[in-house]
């Protein structure tokens, strides 16, 4: 890079050598200056400007370089492939044969939703932090939202410096944030013992077995749908969890996390539903739980929320909460029977349960009048 990392430095005892990144290409060229501490510096502001121009597409090779090699080979090149959208296009087009298809669907709507309408027309070069900000800061949307818009246009951006398209992220290290206010509601919102009574009585057939099972086993939508009866140990008492289906899968992918792929415990309401559910699926094919209107797998979350759930809770007269709402029940349910976290953190596929004790603390018993009084009786005698 240079003196310094600065992009200049001493080429021969008459001449600096400057170097930055033009379309795609890392260029060097020779100033006729002796390379004195002055002179150096004075490359380097010449290099700024160079930069300056390049950003905002005014740079001239040739009228800057009239006898570089480089300033002919420039001369006829378009330079669109620089635009942000030119570069998104090409980058997201990579990103569909590395993620899973639902991570991809997500990478896409920011992308295509945010990211070309607001910063298409920019050269990739010029984009800064304060392009970032003048989008973000009239947001009507939470700190989280706005942190997954930037978190896919840093790592483009990271990409785009490992293809030496530029030199520097202007994202690294920097997100930007507003202060939110005290949510005075969260989205953990479980069902009551009567609640759950009154949608299983509600839910007939194979939509009554998914429902009892996923109250029972804190599974996500996207797991239970990708359950085959291959992953059931009916001898051990087990579920292996190791896919699942969204509706943007064509098929079932392996769960995010390593800590995702789990054995889940069937107690004994999961495990009623299960032999419930053989009549129906066991011996015609390999998936556990099918649409029974197309008497096949169900296709992610949105078909089981129009054609099943909606309708069961309003007969039920039950408050309407989306499907998730039945892991957020199990847990609630097990915590507050005072399973033990960690116990409950390995069912529902966590690392640890750290997260279980923030999302779920509430429903995490405090200690009993009796608490520390095993321990006392054990090592707190006096010898």
């Amino acid at each position: 890079m240079g003196r310094d990392g600065r992009g200049v430095k001493a080429a021969s005892e008459s001449s600096i050598e400057i170097t930055f990144m033009y379309r795609g290409t890392r260029c060097r060229e020779r100033i006729a200056l002796k390379p004195t501490s002055a002179n150096l510096k004075r490359a380097e502001n010449h290099r700024a400007a160079i930069l300056h121009a390049i950003a905002t597409n005014s740079f001239d090779y040739t009228a800057t370089f009239p006898q570089s090699s480089n300033a002919a080979k420039f001369a006829d090149q378009v330079g669109d492939v620089q635009t942000i959208e030119a570069f998104l296009d090409k980058w997201l087009d990579r990103q569909k044969k590395h993620l899973k298809a639902s991570t991809y669907n997500g990478y896409r709507k920011i992308v295509v939703g945010q990211l070309i309408p607001w910063f298409g027309t920019i050269m990739l070069s010029a984009l800064r932090k304060k392009d970032v900000r003048a989008k973000m800061e009239p947001m009507n949307a939470t700190n989280k939202t706005m942190a997954n818009i930037q978190s896919v246009l840093r790592k483009a951006l990271d990409d785009a410096i490992e293809d030496e398209l530029i030199e520097v992220n202007p994202l690294a290290r920097w997100c930007y944030s507003k202060v939110e206010a005290p949510q005075s509601k969260d989205d953990i919102d479980p069902f009551t013992k009567e609640e759950q009574a009154a949608i299983l009585t509600h839910a007939t057939g194979q939509g009554r077995n998914l429902l009892q099972f996923a109250f029972w086993t804190g599974l996500r939508t996207s797991e239970l749908v990708a359950l085959d009866w291959a992953d059931v140990d009916f001898v051990r008492g087990v579920v292996m969890v190791t896919r699942a289906l969204t509706q943007h899968s064509k098929a079932a992918e392996s769960t995010k996390t390593n800590a995702g792929r789990r054995e889940v415990k069937l107690l004994e309401r999961a495990m009623h539903a299960l032999l419930e559910q053989k009549t129906f699926t066991w011996t015609k094919g390999e998936e556990v739980f099918q649409n029974p209107r197309l008497e096949r797998r169900w296709e992610g979350d949105q078909p089981i929320r129009k054609t099943l759930w909606t309708g069961i809770l309003q007969n039920a007269g039950v408050r309407y909460r989306n499907p998730y709402q039945t892991r957020h029940t199990y847990a609630s349910m097990m915590l507050s029977a005072g399973e033990h976290p960690m116990w409950v953190a390995k069912q529902m596929g966590h690392a640890d349960w750290t997260m279980i004790a923030r999302i779920y603390g509430r429903w995490m018993p405090d200690a009993d009048l009796a608490a520390g009084s095993r321990a006392e009786s054990i090592f707190g005698k006096e010898n």
